[in-house]
């Protein structure tokens, strides 16, 4: 893949990513048992980044889609949410695949990032109030997230496993990590 097809696709990747998080933020939240859960479709894009781009790229993905959907349609506050779950689980889903395929599937590393999100946005969610008594909150968050994260998980082992160019593009990053070591 030259520089300038990975620029693009690293676009179009961060591009997609926005459009569904603004498209779940204009819906209202489908969990009544969690005020405040989300389902995280944008997060199907960071799986798919994840197995098809090396890890600076994925970066690249994940940082232009929080700093573009925020500047759309965030605040302040939401970005410092945003961030801190963006952070948590993108290094979280990071090692948790480290651990390879023979381990852990596509599925449990979105149910991993899932999590972790939910971890970063309380952690600050205490911050902000001043209280740890705000990460009572978790097990329920955990529950709505573990369910969000393996439906994410399949919708993006889908797209991996049935959209041509995503194989492509897998095949790509296999052959550079065995070559390359990255």
């Amino acid at each position: 893949m030259t520089k300038n097809q990975r620029n693009a696709y690293i676009a179009l990747l961060a591009a997609q990513a926005v459009i569904i998080s603004l498209f779940e933020n204009a819906i209202p939240f489908p969990f009544g048992i969690a005020p405040g859960a989300k389902l995280g479709l944008a997060n199907v894009i960071t799986c798919m980044a994840l197995y098809t781009l090396a890890t600076k790229d994925t970066i690249k993905v994940v940082s232009l889609r929080l700093i573009l959907a925020t500047l759309l349609g965030g605040t302040l506050s939401t970005f410092m949410y945003s961030a801190a779950g963006i952070v948590l689980s993108f290094i979280g889903m990071w090692l948790v695949k480290k651990l390879g395929p023979d381990r852990i599937s596509l599925i449990g590393v979105s149910a991993t990032g899932a999590i972790l999100h939910n971890i970063g946005q309380l952690i600050i969610a205490s911050w902000i109030a001043q209280t740890w008594t705000v990460l009572l909150y978790l097990p329920v968050l955990s529950f709505v997230g573990i369910l969000a994260g393996i439906a994410i998980g399949v919708m993006a082992n889908y797209l991996l496993t049935h959209v041509e160019k995503l194989q492509y593009y897998q095949k790509v990053k296999e052959t550079n990590e065995k070559v390359h070591g990255w």
